[in-house]
């Protein structure tokens, strides 16, 4: 069992069965997944962006990205339906665990000024987003083999039923919130 796991059984549930005063122990808010985005535009007219970035995506979540296709053609962009713009990766039990623990303990405290996240990119049902300039951060990332810097989102999925019964999962696990 992942050192988080346990930790979120032992002390964040009581924690939070005491706070938000749940009749029932299924009520208590858990992490559902977490998914890990990259769009790449310029893949357009480069395709070889696109398998730098899902070797690198496999790098960061230990897992093999599923690359994205376009839903609509837009000809300002030169996009055509079914061209491949990205790829993703969704994370579940353990390696969720895993994952949200090296970004909160080990990527987070590597960016450059870092200060705290916002605690209002919640969207109102307890699901928190963060978006990541460079994938540096992450020390699985050999910065000489990197061919240019790329921007990654992650959204952490939860059981929540309001932003504040998330807030305080995600605070409890460790997310450094700033407000």
């Amino acid at each position: 069992m992942s050192q988080l796991k346990e930790y979120y059984q032992k002390e964040v549930v009581p924690g939070l069965f005491e706070t938000f005063k749940y009749k029932n122990i299924m009520q208590v808010p858990k992490l559902d997944k977490v998914v890990l985005n990259m769009g790449l535009g310029e893949a357009i007219h480069n395709i070889k962006l696109l398998d730098s970035a899902a070797e690198e995506l496999k790098t960061i979540a230990g897992q093999h990205p599923v690359i994205t296709r376009a839903k609509k053609s837009i000809a300002v962009f030169k996009l055509r339906e079914g061209m491949p713009i990205g790829c993703m990766v969704t994370l579940r039990r353990n390696r969720m665990y895993d994952f949200f623990y090296k970004l909160v303990n080990i990527a987070l405290p590597r960016v450059r000024d870092f200060r705290g996240l916002s605690g209002k990119a919640l969207d109102g049902h307890g699901n928190y987003s963060l978006g990541i300039k460079e994938q540096i951060i992450f020390p699985e990332i050999d910065f000489d083999k990197i061919d240019r810097i790329k921007g990654l989102n992650i959204a952490v999925v939860t059981t929540a039923k309001t932003d504040e019964e998330g807030k305080e999962l995600l605070r409890l696990l460790g997310m450094p919130f700033h407000n």
